[in-house]
């Protein structure tokens, strides 16, 4: 197929390179320059409108709602190249209520949105194992099955368009609440004395046991905190998840309570680490020093 690819993070430039790889035709823009031309095998487009001209499918992997509003609709944006018959794939994380307002704003045109946003993290991207949470019409997330399956391992429809970006953020609610959790067990465990490479084993042998703690583990005894997904992201979607449910008139308190933690995380200057580096701050707080600490 003929895919333009917008935005070359942490995750979408290896997805963009797995698309290549299965034999695809794409063509690829980034807002920041000089990214784009490290997708060997893809045509470096000179802007999103660029990118777009000729695709049967447009693909989009940016930081926010905003960068997918300007991507789409600013000066020189995709807007411009879309065509009838068009799929628009959004694997942002994004508000659920936006989506379904640029659906709106694209459906006179003929032009069908499908929000495809992602779990997996940067591993899974590269590996091309990423599972998507999809929302849209039937017949346009069915044309999109051998591009969903040369970036991931599964596709679950959850629905109409916005119902994979809520999904999302009811994911990364739970992520965000689950390793918030973890990290506070290590902390108090550490100040009492309890050596944690002994409580590893015991968590993950026991009923807390988690894809969470299974994957962060080995990090948190590295004290690697390389972003593997930035904290800033992370914050970022915590702050659409507590809007969503405002606009839901859902009450999220202990959501609530994590998002202070990242407030204050961002503050002491980890917003580029990886998510789990709210850790440090915790055993900051606790007077704890760790060798090797971030």
């Amino acid at each position: 197929m003929r895919v333009a690819f917008l935005g070359l993070g942490i995750m979408g430039h290896s997805m963009a390179a797995n698309l290549v790889k299965a034999g695809h035709e794409v063509s690829v823009w980034n807002r920041t320059p000089g990214k784009d031309k490290d997708v060997e095998g893809a045509r470096t487009a000179a802007s999103p409108a660029d990118a777009a001209q000729a695709a049967e499918v447009l693909w989009m992997c940016v930081s926010d709602t905003k960068a997918v509003e300007s991507v789409l609709f600013g000066p020189n944006g995709a807007d411009a190249s879309l065509t009838s018959g068009m799929i628009l794939a959004d694997s942002s994380t994004i508000s659920p209520s936006a989506t379904q307002r640029f659906a709106e704003r694209l459906k006179p045109r003929g032009v069908d949105y499908v929000d495809a946003p992602m779990t997996g993290s940067k591993i899974a991207a590269e590996n091309g194992s990423l599972i998507f949470m999809v929302g849209g019409d039937p017949a346009p997330v069915e044309r999109l099955r051998p591009l969903f399956q040369a970036m991931g391992k599964q596709v679950f429809h959850m629905g109409g368009t916005g119902k994979g970006q809520a999904t999302k953020l009811a994911m990364n609610l739970q992520i965000a609440m689950i390793y918030e959790g973890f990290a506070e067990a290590l902390t108090l465990a550490t100040k009492l004395g309890v050596d944690i490479e002994k409580l590893l084993p015991l968590i993950q042998a026991s009923m807390v046991r988690s894809g969470v703690v299974d994957y962060k583990a080995p990090f948190i005894l590295k004290r690697d905190f390389s972003p593997n997904f930035p904290l800033r992201l992370m914050w970022k979607d915590i702050h659409l998840a507590l809007d969503a449910a405002k606009e839901a008139r859902v009450r999220l308190p202990g959501l609530e309570a994590v998002e202070e933690v990242y407030d204050l995380a961002a503050e002491e200057g980890h917003r580029d680490l990886d998510y789990a580096a709210t850790l440090t701050l915790l055993e900051k707080w606790a007077g704890i020093e760790v060798k090797g600490a971030s």
